[in-house]
């Protein structure tokens, strides 16, 4: 299956702005944009301007590559949330949002979305008390979310846990780090994802 290879810090600077995809180390000093926060490459610290339609394609890459989906895969969602009722871009971003893997990385229970995608993959959760392993399944209101009892002793599970303080478990969502599971009470609503995510540029890129 195809996936990114090369350094997920190059992303953040190519975007020119932190997409946290490597957990804690983001908010660490070794924060590769931090120390050079300007576009990777010969001629990355030179200004461009953007056309209208560049501007567009930077937005649709930012949350693409905070999703970690291939081009193939974001296309779809967005099809699939054209085709909803409401509004086309608050449609695709509760989409994203409600992806199990999404789900993990925001109860804590992973330090990045990559990092909850693998340990989806690797049979480490329960959905409802069923064992579920495929990182887009769609999670729904009630649904609660658990770390099986073989896995409560991986490492990565438990540091995970010991460093959500830094970014807090949305309102929407319940943790009990004592029974290492955690419910969803609610869907966000659009004020309530404060993904730095202009989507409406989005909806206009692929209208074209």
């Amino acid at each position: 299956m195809a996936r990114y290879r090369e350094a997920y810090c190059r992303l953040c600077r190519a975007e020119g702005i932190k997409l946290f995809l490597k957990g804690d180390r983001c908010y660490s000093d070794k924060c590769a944009f931090e120390r050079r926060g300007y576009v990777p490459g010969e001629h990355g610290q030179t200004r461009k301007k953007q056309s209208d339609y560049g501007i567009q394609l930077r937005e649709k890459q930012k949350l693409k590559r905070m999703s970690g989906l291939l081009e193939k895969q974001f296309k779809g969602y967005f099809e699939k949330a054209d085709r909803q009722k409401g509004v086309t871009g608050t449609n695709l971003l509760l989409l994203l949002e409600k992806r199990l893997d999404n789900m993990v990385y925001r109860m804590g229970f992973a330090n990045s979305r990559n990092e909850a995608r693998q340990l989806v993959r690797h049979c480490h959760f329960l959905v409802n008390g069923k064992r579920v392993t495929i990182p887009s399944f769609q999670v729904k209101v009630g649904d609660v979310i658990q770390v099986t009892e073989k896995s409560r002793k991986v490492t990565r599970i438990l540091d995970a846990m010991e460093t959500v303080a830094r970014r807090s478990v949305p309102q929407w969502l319940e943790l009990d780090k004592g029974a290492f599971s955690g419910m969803v009470k609610a869907l966000p609503s659009r004020e309530e994802l404060t993904m730095p995510i202009q989507e409406q540029l989005i909806v206009e890129f692929y209208s074209k």
